[in-house]
């Protein structure tokens, strides 16, 4: 089953949806114009129930099929917030709001399940209900944990969800999954340092921070190489280090902030665990106090094997059996759409954005292109797993 024919009739108006939402990024929680334009859009479509302000500014479309008789419930999600970040790419389309931009694609991802919701609703070819979610937040505001909180599950009584993401570097039309951990928990920490400041010319009268936040960045890189199994990943990364004002004052206080990345349970426990005796114990050695807080944000995103295999066989039927990868290593980014799969069984699938710039980057754009394969994969994913 390649590309459905239909895409190819709605991929310029899809591509102006997709294009004027990324003129228009909004942050986290306020996706209000977005998310006022999705329930425009699913209201113009004919879907059967539109519901807004679901974890906070969340959008749900309910889309009954021709028969109920399976009473099968599917989830479709999308996420729909930008990043602050200063667009670099010179379309014509770019971000109206400087120092915001959609440099993750969820512009794109929202412009695809609308237009499969679009198809859907028109055909109802499915034997069960297709919840179509989109939803704020995913950009470090957990707005799928808000969603569920908000009874997403369990007021539409979903049976299985199912999510996308781009991938810039992987060829256009070619799709990557993998049963259990895709992603890594994504964790933060704050490291506070208390020592005693002084005069830079006397640092034997002192107690210094910089010193110490030194060696704490050294002492936790052994986590990954000396603590936990050379065959399990973990990365602990200190990407901000802050003391001092002047060049002759040894300061007070330090502050380390960082991520921690982790593909298992049992090692997140462990380096948060290791964390603690590092940091206390390396600051204790100095005569210096030191404070961790760990952030627990997103979980491990793993899927469930025989929703991973599902989706495995759709996207091949899309692109064919030679350009889906199954087997993928997992990345250590980030995604909330794990709170999704520890709800409910799904999974998460990659779709190629073919030779661009990457995530997060000032000049990344969405490919259009991606459009009718990704539309094709939810409407295909949808009429498969309850055919009519």
């Amino acid at each position: 089953m390649p590309i459905v024919n239909r895409f190819a009739d709605l991929q310029d108006e899809i591509t102006e949806w997709r294009r004027d939402i990324h003129a228009n990024p909004e942050l986290l929680y306020e996706v209000h114009r977005t998310a006022e334009t999705v329930a425009v859009r699913l209201k113009e479509f004919g879907v059967d129930e539109v519901t807004t302000g679901i974890g906070r500014t969340g959008v749900v479309g309910v889309i009954h099929g021709r028969k109920s008789d399976s009473g099968k419930v599917i989830g479709l999600r999308a996420d729909m917030d930008a990043l602050p970040i200063l667009e670099a790419t010179g379309k014509d389309y770019a971000s109206n709001e400087p120092g915001l931009m959609h440099a993750c694609g969820h512009d794109g991802h929202t412009a695809m399940l609308l237009g499969a919701t679009k198809y859907l609703a028109e055909t109802r070819n499915f034997d069960g209900t297709v919840i179509v979610i989109f939803q704020p937040a995913e950009e470090g505001g957990a707005g799928a944990k808000a969603m569920i909180d908000d009874g997403l599950m369990e007021r539409w009584n979903i049976d299985q969800v199912y999510g996308m993401h781009n991938m810039p570097g992987l060829p256009l039309g070619d799709f990557a999954i993998r049963a259990g951990p895709q992603m890594a928990a994504a964790d933060r920490i704050s490291i506070e340092i208390e020592g005693r400041g002084g005069h830079a010319a006397q640092p034997h009268n002192t107690v210094d921070t910089v010193l110490v936040g030194a060696h704490i960045v050294q002492a936790i890189q052994s986590i990954a190489s000396r603590n936990v199994d050379p065959l399990e990943s973990v990365v602990v990364s200190v990407t901000m280090f802050q003391a001092g004002d002047t060049d002759n004052v040894i300061p007070q206080t330090g502050l380390l902030r960082g991520t921690v990345r982790t593909l298992s349970a049992d090692v997140r426990d462990q380096v948060e665990q290791q964390l603690h005796h590092i940091v206390e114990n390396t600051a204790a050695t100095f005569g210096a106090k030191a404070k961790l807080t760990y952030l627990r944000d997103y979980p491990v995103t793993s899927n469930h094997a025989d929703q991973a295999s599902f989706a495995a066989e759709i996207a091949r039927e899309i692109s064919g059996p030679d350009r889906v990868d199954d087997e993928i290593t997992p990345v250590m980014g980030g995604e909330d759409f794990s709170f999704m799969l520890e709800s409910r069984p799904g999974a998460f699938i990659f779709v190629g954005n073919g030779d661009t710039a990457k995530l997060h980057h000032p000049e990344y754009d969405f490919n259009d292109e991606v459009i009718p394969i990704g539309c094709s994969y939810w409407v295909r994913l949808a009429e498969t797993a309850m055919p009519a």
